[in-house]
């Protein structure tokens, strides 16, 4: 649904027929703010200065904005107001509820927030009289065409596997991904072909990807190598929530397509219901037969458990997630 409505903003910008108010929201940032930008460059063209108000934060003083809003613009066809991440009281909230049906039709007003409360009346308001697009995480299918698009359009090349290796090492932000394509650019240049030793040589891998490797020592039993890479990730100033939060996620992937695989799924059936492809899948499936699923489910329930000590302050963050790591990977679980 979100791909019809950042058609609809296209379609906006190219007609010069817009809303009166927009709302951009959800956790991908590069889209939120690409189409941010767009709706920007067409409004206020040039750095239209005259016409172009921005707000960002708290602070925000909503009698202001209404008063820029309902003022004319100069020597051009509209007024833009974009307001970021701006928090409202209530009161202001309720007053600006209450003007949105009444903002002039020389004015456009867009709302960028990462995130939303749906039961609002601010959002209720914009989604009658505006348009509201959520830009969403996007799959690992879109990803990949919109990189291969990327590609093509540097005339370079690059097979199917190599895309998976590169979306395991960088993840799935395309903000990241835009950054980790040109340095593949720049080091392969002069070449058209982009190799998995390429994507192995420069691409800086997420802290999502070094969680998996650490798991893997535990699958194998290797709890010393486990313990090193997780004091490791802290001497690089990661989180343990961020390394506990993940250890947790990646066993609930594990248990989930497990549970898929004993219900006899094709691996097909598994990609699709998953969402991953069949490289991401094969990476999974070795770990998989080395633990039960009793096992996988304790793990799981230990990470919750850890996390509720630690915020409870029984115990400190980052032993508690080193002893969590050692007995995930001791022999005494079954």
């Amino acid at each position: 649904m979100y791909d019809i409505f950042m058609q609809s903003i296209a379609q906006d910008i190219k007609n010069n027929t817009y809303k009166r108010i927009y709302l951009l929201y959800g956790p991908e940032d590069y889209l939120r703010l690409q189409y941010r930008d767009k709706l920007k460059n067409a409004l206020a063209p040039g750095g239209d200065s005259m016409n172009y108000t921005y707000h960002e934060g708290k602070g925000l003083d909503i009698s202001d904005v209404l008063y820029t809003a309902d003022t004319m613009p100069f020597m051009a066809e509209y007024r833009l107001i974009v307001l970021e991440n701006c928090e409202l009281n209530k009161d202001a909230e309720e007053k600006f509820v209450e003007y949105i049906p009444s903002i002039p039709d020389t004015t456009v007003i867009v709302m960028v927030q990462a995130e939303v409360d749906k039961r609002k009346k601010l959002f209720k308001a914009i989604q009658k009289h505006g348009k509201c697009v959520e830009f969403e995480v996007q799959t690992a299918d879109t990803l990949k065409r919109w990189i291969m698009s990327k590609i093509k359009g540097e005339n370079k090349k690059i097979t199917e596997r190599t895309i998976d290796i590169f979306l395991d090492r960088v993840g799935s932000d395309m903000a990241n991904i835009s950054t980790e394509l040109e340095k593949l650019f720049s080091y392969t240049q002069g070449r058209d072909i982009i190799t998995e030793e390429d994507v192995e040589a420069v691409s800086t891998v997420t802290l999502n990807y070094k969680v998996f490797d650490l798991i893997d020592r535990m699958s194998l039993k290797k709890t010393g190598e486990a313990v090193q890479m997780y004091r490791e990730l802290l001497s690089m100033k990661e989180s343990p929530f961020g390394v506990l939060a993940l250890i947790a996620r990646q066993f609930n992937l594990m248990l989930q397509i497990s549970e898929l695989m004993n219900e006899g799924l094709s691996e097909k059936t598994i990609e699709s219901k998953m969402g991953m492809s069949g490289w991401v899948l094969g990476k999974y499936k070795p770990k998989i037969k080395l633990y039960k699923r009793s096992r996988m489910r304790y793990i799981i329930k230990r990470c919750a458990e850890t996390d509720e000590a630690i915020k409870k302050g029984d115990m400190e963050a980052s032993a508690a997630v080193e002893l969590l790591i050692i007995e995930a990977g001791s022999d005494n679980i079954q």
